[in-house]
């Protein structure tokens, strides 16, 4: 298959989503082209059935905004004709949905299909804002195939926006090849030197993700056992975050290492990961720390309960039982045998229900169901 993807570049699921399956597709021999306005990160080695397209917009003193919906539109259809592609996968609502839908108007009546995934906060975040409801709506119900992460993101989805047709669940996934161990160095000692336990988070350090209260449970852990935290990520509440940690004189015991490309060696490190958000609709951090074997101490809301087993893979609260959570870490941390169980769990939870080679062939059965099927309009 011919398959152009569109997605963000930047850190966070979507694009994290959209990298890997371009490249786990390729690996089967399909030809993807990348479109983005910019080379996503996890897209920075070379392969031969990937090709890269950056999406240009010119900057006119008329416009305030550079149009960049338009300038994806434009380069679809351009993708479409000169590439002979067959399929638009658009990830994420806005606006790659609505300029993929645009692009196809524009082709008329040369079949080219697209399929929109739909990936938590372009519905819970920005589908909430009233200037892009009915456009999400619309875009929606007028590609020919929808996806989304979790059984919980599909019927927010059907409930924020009315939705009737059908929509396919295909989870998140890891490679857990690159998540085995003896691919992965790990430098522990770097920042336990002591032999500390370590608790780790990552995220975009925006207020849903409460990393607040991610330096809360850590003060609680580290008042009862040797520890150290370390925060992947940076986002608009790092300077909260900072003066937190400071005011709390755990400036020692914290490390803040800025947005990684790849957190699998830092994984490696750690005893628990820290989810405490106010929302999620699958939780990709989480998983991808399961797949390195990583105990994961979360909130109990979203798509989370359908990645973690409360008990055996991690623990699930309600959002803010922050006292709840780090009584738990502190817990499974003095028991190295449970947590040696719970270790083993998560890796086989993550390899056997979100392994890549069991994700991937089900967009493929999906490609191949919607380039079947008759025009959706």
């Amino acid at each position: 298959m011919k398959v152009a993807i569109v997605c963000y570049p930047t850190h966070g699921g979507s694009g994290v989503v959209a990298s890997e399956l371009a490249i786990g597709l390729a690996d089967k021999g399909h030809e993807i082209h990348i479109v983005s306005y910019a080379q996503p990160f996890r897209l920075r080695s070379f392969h031969q059935n990937i090709f890269l397209h950056e999406v240009g917009v010119s900057s006119y003193p008329l416009f305030k905004y550079p149009p960049y919906a338009l300038g994806l539109a434009t380069k679809l259809v351009e993708l479409v004709e000169d590439c002979d592609l067959e399929l638009i996968h658009a990830h994420y609502a806005v606006p790659h949905a609505a300029s993929a839908y645009l692009a196809k108007q524009i082709l008329g009546s040369r079949r080219i299909k697209t399929i929109t995934t739909l990936h938590g906060t372009d519905i819970t975040l920005v589908g909430a804002d009233q200037s892009f409801h009915r456009v999400i709506k619309f875009t929606i119900e007028k590609s020919d195939g929808v996806t989304v992460v979790s059984e919980y993101l599909k019927q927010r989805t059907i409930e924020e926006f009315d939705i009737q047709r059908d929509i396919r669940v295909i989870y998140n996934f890891v490679d857990t090849q690159r998540s085995a161990p003896e691919h992965v160095d790990c430098t522990r000692e770097t920042y336990a030197p002591e032999g500390e336990k370590i608790l780790m988070h990552a995220s975009n350090f925006r207020p849903v993700k409460r990393v607040g209260d991610v330096v809360r449970i850590f003060a609680k852990v580290q008042e009862r056992i040797p520890a150290k935290l370390i925060l992947i990520g940076d986002g608009p509440e790092r300077v909260f975050i900072q003066q937190l940690v400071k005011e709390l004189k755990l400036i020692d015991q914290v490390y803040f290492l800025g947005e990684q490309d790849y957190l699998e060696p830092l994984f490696f490190c750690a005893d628990l990961f820290l989810l405490p958000s106010e929302q999620e609709s699958f939780g990709l951090t989480a998983l991808e720390a399961m797949a390195c074997g990583v105990p994961v101490i979360c909130a109990e809301t979203g798509g989370l309960p359908e990645v973690i087993s409360h008990g055996e893979t991690g623990f699930l609260f309600p959002v803010g039982e922050t006292g709840k959570m780090a009584e738990n870490a502190v817990d499974l941390l003095r028991n190295p045998e449970r947590h040696e169980s719970f270790k083993t769990k998560a890796r086989s939870r993550a390899s056997q229900c979100f392994n890549a080679d069991r994700i991937i062939p089900q967009y493929e059965t999906y490609y191949e169901e919607i380039l079947k099927s008759g025009d959706h309009l």
